[in-house]
């Protein structure tokens, strides 16, 4: 059976939808599998429309019933004792989609996309209150950085929340506040860098980055998870910036959350 994807995506109450093109109808049996990258463990979900036609198809599955855990699944579809994998046409990404899908508050995020090879898949990660970054950049002495709240729970709107951006180094003695300015779920902060080399003697060491935004529990890590760049660390690079001969360069971690590095 031919089988290609030409649309998938995870709506906003986590059901798997796929468009599809068939060279002949499914069968009665068919079924989708989804198959755990580093474990083998599958979970398989009843499809068919017996007597429908070939061409185009749609497909709808409900997620979260079927218990996924973290990581990477790849789909199947096997009708009778034949298994085979699912080619996608549809790269699954659109970053205003992913963006409307960040809005709810949620424990785990879904998310469909073709493979390296061309192949239907499922990412799930666990998902925490976070703001996610979209830009960063040195400017007249200042450290900016603009962003989106995602899994929050706030709406999209025009209303303003307090909030507090804090720089801290390794040194817990050694913190660095402002204010910033939260519209919505869009977020904007600056801060001196001059304060920065100020707050420590020897002017060198890893900052992090948080934000504190009234009406959210917790503290929230600047980080950039919501894109499709992978491996941060090694593919986004930022131009250093020297503040009185110091160096200042932003940089992510393995686990793609922003930090900035001084002196290194």
């Amino acid at each position: 059976m031919g089988v290609v994807v030409t649309g998938a995506e995870v709506t906003l109450a986590d059901v798997l939808s796929l468009r599809i093109a068939i060279d002949e109808p499914l069968a009665e049996g068919t079924q989708l599998v989804l198959r755990h990258r580093g474990t083998g463990v599958e979970r398989e979900v009843p499809l068919g429309t017996p007597g429908g036609t070939s061409g185009d198809a749609s497909v709808a599955v409900s997620l979260a019933p079927l218990s996924l855990t973290t990581g990477r699944w790849d789909a199947y579809l096997q009708a009778d004792a034949t298994r085979t994998r699912i080619q996608s046409v549809d790269p699954g990404f659109s970053l205003d989609r992913l963006d409307a899908y960040a809005l709810d508050r949620r424990t785990m995020a879904y998310r469909a996309y073709r493979t390296r090879n061309g192949f239907l898949a499922i990412k799930i990660e666990e998902a925490e209150p976070v703001a996610d970054v979209r830009a960063v950049w040195f400017r007249e002495g200042r450290f900016e950085v603009t962003g989106l709240l995602a899994y929050t729970g706030l709406d999209d709107d025009d209303r303003h929340h307090e909030a507090r951006l804090a720089l801290r180094h390794d040194d817990p003695a050694a913190t660095v506040t402002v204010a910033a300015t939260v519209q919505g779920v869009r977020f904007h902060a600056a801060l001196s860098l001059c304060d920065v080399l100020d707050a420590i003697p020897e002017s060198e060491g890893v900052w992090e980055p948080s934000l504190e935004v009234d009406g959210v529990d917790g503290v929230l890590p600047l980080g950039a998870r919501l894109d499709d760049i992978e491996g941060k660390r090694r593919r986004v690079h930022y131009p250093q910036a020297l503040v009185d001969g110091v160096p200042i360069v932003p940089s992510f971690t393995s686990d793609d959350e922003l930090r900035l590095e001084v002196g290194a």
